[in-house]
């Protein structure tokens, strides 16, 4: 009846056309793809049959993972294998960088003259850290005996062996015998070791006579030490200590405090001696409040003075114990009378060296100390050459330190 219907509304002259034949695959494409379809399951087929993964069939993801060898300290790393013609691989780590925050600037006040100096204390020197663990440079410094020498946790410290003294045997040459029948005057220059250019000028341009004292900072204070005992120069060490106006003024890392108890103060004076070799005594490195703190001051003194060193005190506070404590366990000690160069001009670093032949004459012994300032350098070196025509002896500092006052 469909097919009647379509030739009645046909127009003349057309032939019907079938709707059903128009979408009708031809009989050979019908083949082609009931055999592909054939070939996608028999393929499947054989997949599943032949698979020996469980998991057939789930969805997997793959993640590539990078495997990173351990790092290896060179000193630990395996020797290559030379016996079987090749080396295994060593690897290293990477060399440590310490991160900006390692560096402190600190300000160092002179004691005596009051003169600022900003100083950065950090780039790569183990004394950067304010905990104190890294050991000191371990090169050995020439003229330093290793019978006197003890290893603590930080390096090796002073220490009396064999009936000799690190202040016997580091002491400067000297004729003590001509030094106990004239005046004599002694000049310490302190806070050395940071800033090699003034460190070297003081050390090269001043006579052997003059005593240089070190702070325990800088980038290798044993090299700087090393050659001003090479130029005969006998050394000090600077203790840095509390001042008043802790922390805002702040000698450095490792600061011996009146808050902390005996044993970390040993504790970090031991960081400190650590540092470098070769000095005959300790003194302090500014320390207002803690030299003036009997408590806090015994134990340091006490050990000084059982590890054979003497004591200088650069006069910047009258209300220091450290004179009465030296004292106490038969330390050889000594005291500045007055800076030279409180005042950094020629004029009056001249007045004050006039005033110290004075009280030398007087008392038999005076002491100056001043800083390593290049006015005061100058003139140093210009008022030695005057000395032995006013009959005074220029003396190292444990001379002084040895000589009987007479007034």
């Amino acid at each position: 009846m469909a097919e009647a219907a379509d030739e009645l509304s046909t127009p003349l002259g057309q032939k019907t056309v079938s709707r059903k034949r128009r979408f009708r695959l031809p009989f050979t494409a019908m083949q082609a793809l009931a055999v592909l379809l054939g070939l996608v399951l028999v393929a499947f087929a054989g997949v599943a049959l032949f698979n020996d993964n469980p998991l057939g069939g789930e969805p997997i993801a793959r993640i590539a993972l990078r495997k990173t060898p351990p790092a290896v300290d060179d000193k630990h790393a395996p020797a290559p294998a030379a016996a079987s013609g090749h080396s295994e691989p060593v690897v290293k780590a990477a060399p440590k960088q310490a991160p900006a925050g390692d560096t402190k600037t600190v300000t160092m006040i002179d004691g005596s003259t009051g003169k600022r100096q900003d100083v950065v204390i950090g780039a790569g020197d183990p004394s950067d850290k304010a905990g104190g663990d890294a050991p000191a440079p371990t090169m050995a410094m020439a003229g330093v005996d290793p019978r006197l020498l003890e290893k603590s946790r930080y390096g090796m410290i002073p220490v009396v062996a064999d009936g000799l003294k690190p202040f016997t045997i580091y002491a400067a040459e000297a004729d003590r015998a001509k030094a106990a029948r004239m005046p004599v005057v002694a000049i310490v220059v302190t806070g050395l070791g940071v800033g090699a250019a003034k460190t070297t000028d003081a050390i090269m341009k001043l006579p052997p006579a003059v005593t240089l004292a070190f702070t325990p900072y800088g980038a290798d204070p044993t090299k700087l030490a090393e050659r001003a005992r090479t130029q005969r120069h006998e050394i000090l060490l600077q203790i840095p200590m509390e001042p008043f106006d802790y922390p805002d003024n702040d000698p450095g890392p490792q600061t011996l405090l009146t808050t902390l108890n005996s044993e970390q103060n040993l504790d970090r004076f031991f960081w400190h001696l650590s540092r470098f070799q070769g000095y005959a005594g300790i003194a302090n490195f500014m320390g207002a409040r803690f030299v003036a703190t009997d408590p806090v001051m015994q134990p340091i003194v006490r050990e000084a003075a059982k590890r054979g060193l003497g004591y200088f005190d650069d006069g910047s506070t009258p209300r220091s114990v450290a004179s009465s404590l030296a004292a106490g366990q038969a330390m050889p000690f000594a005291k500045a009378d007055f800076a030279i160069d409180s005042v950094p001009t020629s004029a009056e670093i001249d007045r004050a060296l006039a005033k110290l032949e004075t009280l030398a004459k007087e008392r038999g012994t005076a002491v100056g100390v001043a800083s390593a300032l290049p006015v005061s350098i100058e003139r140093l070196s210009a008022w030695v050459r005057t000395l032995d025509a006013k009959g005074i002896m220029l003396a190292p500092l444990t001379t002084a330190m040895l000589k009987p006052k007479s007034g």
